[in-house]
């Protein structure tokens, strides 16, 4: 990868990243921006869907089972709008899970970068089965180098 697409690709993942903020999930918040020719299309957080309280855990902590995660929000948004994400770019905090990766798949999106690794791998690997470009961006790393 290029200086240039590595500053890009770097801007985009910070970009996610305060996106995040906007989720009321409290184990984890998770961002994601879809982003074609340079131009943000579409954005999404984890959370509830439309309508329903803004809590995503239980009484136990634990994630409740119709939480939507940060990507599916990000495509499903796209869906209701009149743009396409054919060959763009999917900049999300945390690697996509296996349905996630499914959804990734069938909306064209060609490139997927991601802030950091979760336990299951199996949303990465069908990804790059599926020959969409996967790229992790570690940019606590990056930071504290560059301190």
């Amino acid at each position: 990868m290029d200086e240039k697409q590595k500053r890009l690709d770097t801007r985009y993942l910070r970009m996610a990243r305060i996106w995040a903020e906007n989720s009321y999930c409290q184990r984890r918040k998770v961002g994601a921006l879809v982003v074609k020719e340079k131009m943000i299309i579409s954005d999404g957080y984890n959370g509830t869907p439309s309508g329903f309280e803004n809590v995503c855990e239980d009484d136990n902590n634990v994630t409740k089972p119709y939480v939507l995660h940060a990507e599916a929000n990000a495509i499903t948004k796209l869906a209701r709008s009149s743009n396409n994400s054919d060959g763009s770019t999917l900049y999300v905090t945390a690697s996509p899970c296996i349905e996630c990766s499914k959804l990734i798949i069938q909306a064209g999106i060609k490139r997927v970068v991601y802030g950091e690794k979760y336990r299951l791998e199996d949303g990465i690997n069908l990804l790059k089965r599926a020959g969409i470009e996967v790229v992790l961006l570690d940019l606590e790393n990056m930071e504290n180098n560059s301190l």
